[in-house]
């Protein structure tokens, strides 16, 4: 099998999904923008060529190295970056090079527009929020004369929190619209409730072979703008109703022979033609992985490894690794430099240093998002999962975090 992986050394853990396809007796072959030389060795090791591409962008310079390595290696059974940025160029690729082992061109947009994806949800039984694709300010108005204040506003094709924006008041729909964004935004009606994520590992009939669940904070827009800690976790279980409205939503999509990540809204406050409180109502889909670090927590939270998981679905299309049927919770907190806490560092290392898994520096690129410095451990139960939380977030000192909103812009691909 000749697998192309394109930007397998970003983020860095991926090249655990390199390793395990090698393992499998893929032949790896990398297109990526990090000189050969500075890649990990355990990336290289895992490759069976590797391809420099200044510009990933480049689309006439993708063209070539796939077609190089097809040359090379003959017919290409797999192209993928399971990186929410390069999906559509994927699909292109796949498209271009007859590999159909994965998304097309012609239907990426049902997995990248959030306005097309209502229709997906319909047919899945899923309840969503109600959406408006904005135009002019006053055809706004309307939707909102329907729906209320406050409403979401955030670009139809985006990563997570990118450029997104909570209007509270006609002063603030003013405001948006006198920014003239440069791409076509969308309008949702708000929902209060937890992101819950469905994270799962699909075979080629679209049936699971790993299903997890990840509780992400409810607004990351303010852990961005006001310079909030990080924190979320990974539940020991999937409840039941999750799982279903996850299945029914890979169905509806016809998703096969992914990883996926599936958002939806718990709702902690009932919302009518919605749902009652603990009912799930769909967010998104995103056809690849959770970002950060998830997909390791999943694998501490269930004592499995996702990465092998994922390389016998490509190979086999089954899982060979049985569940362990020892789980946990595992949690993610992460502290900022500008702030002042009640615990030291070691502290926390005295107190839980058996149970972190993770304990690290975050890349400058990803301190907005993810916070200077990252706490991530196993633990038993909820009640610890907000111990935990509490013990290495609890701040010393009441700061004013407010920051200005019109001068801060975000992403975080959770």
């Amino acid at each position: 099998m000749n697998f192309v992986f394109i930007s397998p050394h970003f983020p860095k853990h991926y090249w655990n999904f390199c390793d395990r396809l090698h393992k499998n007796g893929v032949n790896v072959l990398g297109i990526g923008d990090c000189p050969y030389d500075a890649l990990d060795k355990r990336l290289k090791d895992s490759l069976t060529e590797y391809y420099f591409v200044p510009d990933l962008s480049d689309y006439d310079q993708m063209y070539r190295a796939v077609a190089y390595f097809a040359f090379k290696h003959g017919k290409i059974d797999w192209i993928e970056s399971n990186n929410e940025f390069w999906l559509e160029q994927d699909a292109r690729l796949r498209t271009d090079f007859h590999v159909t082992t994965g998304y097309q061109y012609e239907n990426i947009a049902s997995i990248k527009n959030k306005s097309a994806m209502k229709e997906f949800y319909a047919k899945a039984g899923v309840p969503t929020a109600r959406l408006h694709k904005i135009t002019d300010i006053e055809a706004a108005r309307k939707f909102i004369a329907v729906v209320d204040y406050p409403v979401i506003v955030k670009p139809d094709v985006g990563v997570g929190a990118c450029d997104t924006f909570k209007l509270e008041n006609d002063g603030d729909l003013q405001e948006f619209f006198a920014k003239n964004l440069p791409v076509p935004y969308v309008m949702e009606e708000f929902i209060t409730g937890d992101i819950c994520s469905y994270d799962a590992i699909i075979d080629a009939d679209s049936k699971p072979l790993l299903e997890s669940m990840t509780v992400w904070p409810p607004s990351v827009m303010d852990i961005v703008l006001k310079q909030l800690d990080l924190s979320y976790y990974t539940a020991a279980h999937a409840p039941a109703e999750l799982k279903g409205v996850g299945r029914a939503t890979v169905k509806a999509f016809g998703v096969k022979s992914r990883f996926v990540h599936l958002e939806f809204f718990r709702l902690t406050k009932a919302k009518a033609g919605l749902g009652d409180v603990g009912d799930f109502v769909g967010l998104e889909v995103n056809m690849r992985p959770a970002g950060g670090y998830t997909p390791d927590m999943i694998d501490f939270a269930h004592s499995t490894d996702v990465y092998q998981v994922w390389a016998d679905m490509v190979t086999d299309n089954y899982r060979k690794l049985p569940d362990s049927g020892e789980h946990c919770y595992c949690v993610y907190a992460s502290r900022r430099d500008c702030h002042q806490y009640v615990h030291t560092h070691g502290e926390i290392m005295e107190r839980y240093g058996a149970q972190l898994v993770m304990c690290e520096r975050m890349p400058e690129m990803m301190v907005p998002q993810m916070g200077n410095q990252m706490y991530t451990a196993k633990v038993p139960s909820q009640d610890a999962v907000d111990e935990f939380i509490h013990f290495v977030l609890d701040q010393a000192v009441v700061e004013d975090t407010a920051a200005e909103e019109t001068e801060v812009k975000f992403c975080l691909a959770y």
